[in-house]
């Protein structure tokens, strides 16, 4: 059974941060073949896409919401992802999720980007709950 599993999540201190890991298994496929990355939904919000990384190309993506603040990597061996935030905010409080998608079907342009948000996702890990507050 494909799973992701997204750990990190908890109470971060306003101006603190955020560390969110994500790490697949059941996969018969090489993990690189996924484009992987992050959605978040604060409540009575809309789910918004964070960031995303592909492994071949390299591509990688941040919503206006973190531009700046946000880093994210990857290390296929260990088929992980890793989103830091840094600097956080009362408005980066929301439930994170990881997510990801098959490569092989994001034709035309870079695999990780602005649309990659807007796409169907394959996989979905559930959420963790990120809480801001001093």
């Amino acid at each position: 059974e494909v799973q992701l599993q997204a750990s990190g999540g908890g109470l971060v201190q306003p101006g603190g941060s955020l560390s969110l890991s994500c790490t697949a298994s059941g996969f018969s496929f090489d993990f690189d073949r996924l484009v992987v990355g992050w959605f978040r939904q604060a409540p009575g919000q809309e789910r918004e896409a964070i960031s995303c990384v592909s492994s071949g190309e390299g591509s990688t993506y941040f919503s206006n919401s973190i531009q700046g603040r946000g880093t994210i990597s990857r290390d296929d061996a260990r088929k992980s992802v890793r989103l830091v935030v840094d600097n956080l905010e009362p408005e980066d409080a929301a439930v994170y999720f990881c997510a990801a998608r098959d490569i092989l079907s994001i034709l035309g342009g870079p695999a990780c980007g602005a649309r990659w948000g807007h796409l169907p996702m394959d996989y979905w890990g559930k959420g963790t709950l990120v809480t801001v507050s001093s």
